[in-house]
Parts: structure tokens; C-alpha cells; sequence
């Protein structure tokens, strides 16, 4: 069958800025790949490439270009090149959704109950960095929507305030009401990061994602090692793209969890490949996406129920279809805490 593709970039805009550690976000690019075939004339598939500055291993300045080339090599065999793009997970994953979405004429990319609109998967409520009265109002706010797991991005106001907020909601909320789970997206030192994990322990914290900066292997092993409280790695499988390599960090590090992104960890194959591996050595995953506008998100959310099965237990990070002023309309709807495909497109 013959392919072509036709990319389009475009800016999203958020509704609040979106805080981390990092800095913070008012605006996203994406580059969406439309796929047809003269074969099938009537039918598309839509595809979300959408690198995060500063973060993604394939955040290039020619990404455009470079995201063409491996287009024109589709567009040539038909055959998605996953050696040369091992590097390039964002625009891996936004081919292969192109081509999912393509195959199956259907935002449903794998037939599972939550594709079917069957089953929700349930999912965190994110409450971003900012002043301690935002976040406080924040938390608020996602309580009142009935959400059993909270997701804090702690690192950027003093510590003690975030504590304070930590120690408000166990003062209202037992573990067994609300799961709290805190990403510090590396901001602590090692030093501080020792200090800090048994202050959190003290709230029932479900995990920490990343509590140092990625690439510290020896430091995050011991801390993993100690740590009076789970430990998950995000930013450390970012760039770690041979399956040799993801093996040497989950030997070396042991953490109790990881935590992918598709568009930062490997694209769909990659995804994939993370999971049984940290299967094979009893660690925990769970996946979220980056950011993406909801065409990203639909792909990621469909990705997760194809890899986890039914009836998923553990919340999800795929809470962020509304942070767009201008986002693209897909077939999923948020829920009281579960996301739901709602038909097929």
C-alpha cells in the first residue's frame, strides 16, 4: 500500500500555566502527521509528535526536518523504521499512532472494553506547582471532583509550605480515602532528598517520582536502597533506548516503580518493552502522557488499556485533556477520577 503523509504544526495554548520544577509552560507545538493512501481514499490516520523543550532526548532544532525524513522513508516502504527512530521517540510514537488510527479507521486503536467504551480507566487529578494558596485551591478543587489519588508537583515554593499542604489533607483524608502521590521532576540534592523522604513518609505518600536529577545511578540506588517510602523514575528512562541499557538501570536501581510516557520513553514499542522488563523484575509502572493535545492523549490512553488489560486498578496519568484552551476534540470524557472513550471516530 502506497502512503502519504502531510505535517502540520501548531501551537497550543494552556488555560493556566502549567508549573514544574523545570519552569513553566504557557504554550505547547506538536507536530500532527495526517496519513492517507489513494487505496483507501476515504479513510485518515492522525498522529501527535509533540517533544517537550528541555526534556525530550529528541527536542532537536531541525526536529521538522528530521521528523520529514522519517516520513519520506514511510511514505517509500511502508514500514515504520524503529532502529532509526530508537532515537526519536516523540516522532515515533506520532507515526505509529497515525498508522494505528489508519488501520483501524477508528479512534479505538485496540479493541479492548475501554476502547469499546466499555470500561474507565481511573486516573490521578494533577495539581501543578504555584503559590501555596493555588495549589491549596487546587487540591480543593480536585477533591470536590472526586478524585481518589492526587498527583502534587512539589519542588519550586519552600518545602515546608508544601509539607504544610501534605499535612492539611491527611488531616482530613486517610490513605484509605485519598492516595497521595508527589513528583519533584529531580529538584531535590541527594543530601536534601534523604532528609525529605522521611518527612514525607510520615503522610502515607503512595511514591515520589524522581525526588534527584536524572543520571545519578549510584545516588538514586541508594536511595531506592533506604528510602522509607517508594521511589518511581521518570526523567531517568528518558534517553535510555536499547533494551540492554533499560535492563542495566532496573538492575542498578531497583526502584519500586517507573512511570512512562510514550512520546518520551520508546513510542508505543518502547512502552511496551519498559513494562515487561520491569515485569520480569517485580517493579511496578504506570503510564501518563506528556502533555499532548487529545489526540496524544487518545493514543496514550488506548495504549494503556491494550498493555494493562482490564479492569485497571492502578490510577493513570492521562488527566490532562482539559489544560487547552484550544485543544482538538477526541471521543474521551473525564468522569468524577476515570477517563472514558466515548465511540469510535
Amino acid at each position: 500500500m502506497k502512503y502519504r503523509i502531510e505535517i502540520k504544526e501548531r501551537i497550543l495554548h494552556f488555560k493556566s500555566p502549567a508549573g514544574t520544577s523545570r519552569g513553566v509552560y504557557n504554550t505547547r507545538r506538536s507536530w500532527f502527521l495526517e496519513l492517507t493512501s489513494d487505496s483507501i481514499p476515504q479513510r485518515k490516520g492522525i498522529g501527535e509528535c509533540a517533544p517537550l523543550p528541555a526534556l525530550s532526548c529528541d527536542d532537536v532544532e531541525d526536529y521538522g526536518s528530521i521528523l520529514r525524513e522519517f516520513c519520506d522513508g514511510f511514505e517509500r516502504t511502508g514500514v515504520i523504521d524503529y532502529e532509526g527512530m530508537r532515537r526519536y521517540p516523540s516522532m515515533l510514537f506520532g507515526l505509529e499512532t497515525a498508522l494505528a488510527h489508519f488501520n483501524t479507521g477508528s479512534a479505538m486503536l485496540f479493541d479492548t472494553p475501554f476502547g469499546r467504551g466499555e470500561e474507565g480507566i481511573p486516573i490521578n487529578g494533577l495539581v501543578w506547582m504555584g503559590t501555596f494558596e493555588e495549589m491549596s485551591a487546587r487540591i480543593e478543587e480536585k477533591i470536590r471532583h472526586g478524585f481518589g489519588c492526587i498527583k502534587l508537583k512539589i519542588g519550586s515554593i519552600d518545602f515546608d509550605l508544601e509539607i504544610e499542604l501534605i499535612r492539611q489533607i491527611r488531616g482530613r483524608f486517610g490513605k484509605e480515602d485519598i492516595e497521595l502521590r508527589v513528583d519533584a521532576n529531580g529538584a531535590f540534592t541527594f543530601e536534601e532528598a534523604q532528609k525529605r523522604l522521611e518527612m514525607l513518609a510520615r503522610y502515607d505518600i503512595h511514591s515520589i517520582e524522581q525526588p534527584i536529577k536524572a543520571g545519578q545511578w549510584d545516588r538514586m540506588a541508594d536511595l531506592c536502597r533506604l528510602s522509607p517510602l517508594p521511589i518511581a523514575l521518570d526523567e531517568e528512562l528518558i534517553g535510555i533506548n536499547d533494551c540492554n541499557r533499560k535492563k542495566e538501570l532496573l538492575d542498578k536501581i531497583r526502584p519500586a516503580y517507573i512511570i512512562l510516557k510514550p512520546s518520551l520513553h520508546g513510542g508505543m514499542q518502547g512502552t511496551r518493552e519498559w513494562v515487561r522488563l520491569a515485569d520480569m523484575r517485580g517493579i511496578g509502572s504506570w503510564i501518563t502522557s506528556a502533555l499532548e493535545s487529545n489526540v496524544g492523549l487518545n493514543a496514550v490512553a488506548q495504549l494503556t488499556a491494550d498493555i494493562y488489560g482490564w479492569n485497571i486498578s492502578m490510577p493513570q496519568g492521562l488527566g490532562t485533556g482539559q489544560l487547552f484552551t484550544d485543544n482538538i476534540p477526541m471521543p474521551i470524557e473525564i468522569r468524577k477520577d476515570m477517563l472514558w472513550c466515548l465511540k469510535s471516530l
